[in-house]
């Protein structure tokens, strides 16, 4: 429906920004032989209150490390940062993320001095199972890690084949840079994303053959596009270039393979490539959320919805109150032609994030796909991005026979929109029945290389113009036809 370039570029952002995407256990979730943990963000307590970026990348980093315990289910960073600032018990936060345990501390930091407090909690009783004071150099934040991950190794009582889990060691100043670009990179600003990529290049200049900065920068620059601060080619590109430099660093580093994967999917629309380099991601983590994603939003281009969905369902379950998981979720849904249980992902994800952009608007479409135009025109008018609120108002107008006002809305989505969103177009005037109108703005977005333009073959939108002579061979001219599509390989099954 328009909306999976969003899933897109966020899932490249994701990969690179998040090393809680690293391995997840193999079970579902639920109390079992497995057990189950939320590392909640670290206060800081420093003096300055200047030290978040450090506070947040110390639980980011613990989740990442005790990802690598098989017997371990640990919850991914967007959950477990959900509750942050909130006023909540640690039972209640352990029954919304379905887990045992939880690792909470703090953080302090004055000059190159660090003292980190960390406590394990038992998520029924909320009694503390062990807690532990580090006073140390910043020079020494690996080994306080490594021994965080290897006392809760003990505490749980898991059965380790060889030893705890350890991080890998870089310098310690280029790692106070990723820890800083990683932060700001979170706030999903054209200014702090600029910020963002200077302190990975700070990272670099003192570590070139640091992997996860490398894969940092390649996440940022789909998104500077998105903000008009890049071309999208030159944006691509260069996010292409600094995934490959982390492979020739790392060949096994999976962030950058299915990042690689991504781009392949969103901007080259070579779906076969995609996914190569998803199966080679997803060999090397399985049960990456992030990848499996990735994984999903693949599966839904090549048509295979039921299997797009049981992966993002296995996602959501793990990641429950991320609002993008619910959303995606919602998407692939609405494309399978089950608006029923897309409206209720949808309105799970606005409830967990109400400001969120394109939310509303999904759900109208949703809701015109129930035939409810009346309830979608009311949700449509409360979008608040104008260019999704103008897009579900031409369509809702439409529904309800209301052509003045459809044609109106779609002529303001012209006239502030074009070029960029020409895909959106196209679905809108499809929608309305205007065949020679849809066509020739699927021609432009072809000429654009829109990033969306892959979901054509799927988009309900454009259901009206499939009968039409020129369907078929359109979706041939960009690599999308049915045969096409079914020739490529792409074997991918939920982890065990």
């Amino acid at each position: 429906i328009g909306l999976a370039v969003i899933a897109a570029i966020v899932v490249i952002w994701m990969l690179a920004n998040d090393r809680s995407g690293m391995q997840e256990e193999r079970s579902l979730p639920g109390y079992g032989e497995d057990r189950s943990i939320a590392v909640l963000p670290f206060v800081d307590l420093s003096p300055d209150e200047g030290q978040e970026y450090f506070s947040d990348g110390m639980s980011v980093e613990l989740i990442g490390l005790l990802r690598e315990i098989p017997q371990l289910r640990v919850t991914p960073r967007t959950s477990a940062f959900a509750f942050k600032g909130q006023n909540l018990g640690i039972p209640e936060i352990a029954r919304q993320l379905n887990v045992e345990y939880i690792l909470e501390g703090s953080v302090r930091q004055a000059g190159n001095n660090v003292r980190i407090d960390a406590q394990l909690i038992d998520g029924h009783s909320d009694e503390p199972l062990w807690s532990d004071t580090w006073d140390r150099e910043f020079d020494d934040i690996f080994e306080i890690q490594n021994e965080i991950a290897a006392e809760v190794v003990s505490q749980l009582q898991l059965t380790m084949l060889g030893t705890a889990p350890t991080v890998e060691e870089t310098d310690p100043e280029a790692y106070a840079f990723l820890l800083q670009a990683r932060h700001l990179g979170h706030q999903l600003t054209d200014e702090s994303l600029e910020q963002s990529n200077r302190l990975y290049e700070q990272a670099l200049e003192i570590d070139p053959d640091y992997a996860a900065a490398w894969t940092g920068l390649s996440g940022n620059y789909p998104l500077q596009a998105r903000f008009g601060r890049r071309p999208l080619d030159e944006s691509y590109q260069l996010s292409r270039d600094a995934a490959n430099r982390a492979l020739a660093i790392d060949p096994e580093y999976a962030p950058a393979k299915a990042q690689l994967g991504v781009i392949a999917m969103a901007y080259d629309r070579d779906l076969a490539a995609a996914a190569r380099h998803l199966e080679q991601a997803l060999a090397l983590e399985p049960t990456n959320p992030v990848i499996i994603s990735a994984a999903a939003t693949l599966l839904s281009r090549l048509g295979r919805l039921d299997e797009g969905i049981a992966l993002s369902e296995y996602v959501v379950a793990r990641d429950p109150v991320n609002a993008f998981t619910h959303g995606s979720l919602g998407l692939y849904y609405l494309i399978a032609g089950r608006p029923d249980e897309a409206v209720e992902s949808l309105r799970t994800a606005l409830t967990l994030s109400p400001h969120a952009a394109w939310m509303r608007h999904a759900i109208g479409v949703s809701l015109i796909w129930r035939g409810e135009p009346e309830a979608a025109l009311a949700v449509i008018q409360q979008e608040s991005v104008e260019n999704w609120k103008l897009m579900g108002l031409a369509v809702a107008y439409h529904a309800l026979g209301r052509a003045a006002e459809s044609e109106a809305a779609l002529n303001e989505l012209i006239d502030n929109y074009e070029p960029g969103w020409a895909y959106h177009i196209a679905l809108v005037t499809a929608f309305r029945g205007e065949a020679d109108r849809a066509f020739e703005w699927l021609d432009r977005a072809a000429e654009y290389n829109e990033p969306l333009l892959g979901l054509i073959a799927v988009a309900k939108l454009a259901d009206n113009i499939h009968d039409d002579p020129r369907w078929l061979p359109f979706l041939e001219s960009i690599g999308y036809s049915p045969e096409q599509l079914a020739a490529i390989e792409f074997e991918v099954r939920l982890p065990e």
